[in-house]
């Protein structure tokens, strides 16, 4: 499972986590806003029909700080125990 990235902002804050431009700058992400969406889980085998490989040779960007990773683990674990977290089952 994986929480979904979108550039789109979220409609309530609480909702996603943005990304800082010093992470996005570290894993070769592009420059514009980005939000790690907290209210919902895609399933998939890996890798799935959104991963991209970089370079034609791995999909991993690498890792996210610790504070940030451990940020969004609890908020989507805090919304989960109150079945506010979707789950999205991908596919080819």
């Amino acid at each position: 499972m994986v929480a979904p990235i979108t550039h789109s902002p979220p409609v309530r804050p609480e909702e996603a986590i943005e990304i800082p431009q010093r992470v996005k700058r570290h894993l070769g992400l592009d420059a514009e806003r980005s939000w790690i969406m907290t209210t919902e889980l895609n399933r998939f085998i890996w890798p799935g029909p959104d991963i991209r490989m970089i370079d034609g040779r791995t999909p991993l960007y690498g890792a996210l700080p610790a504070v940030l990773f451990d940020q969004i683990k609890a908020r989507i674990l805090e919304r989960a125990q109150s079945n506010r977290v979707g789950v999205v089952k991908r596919t080819d």
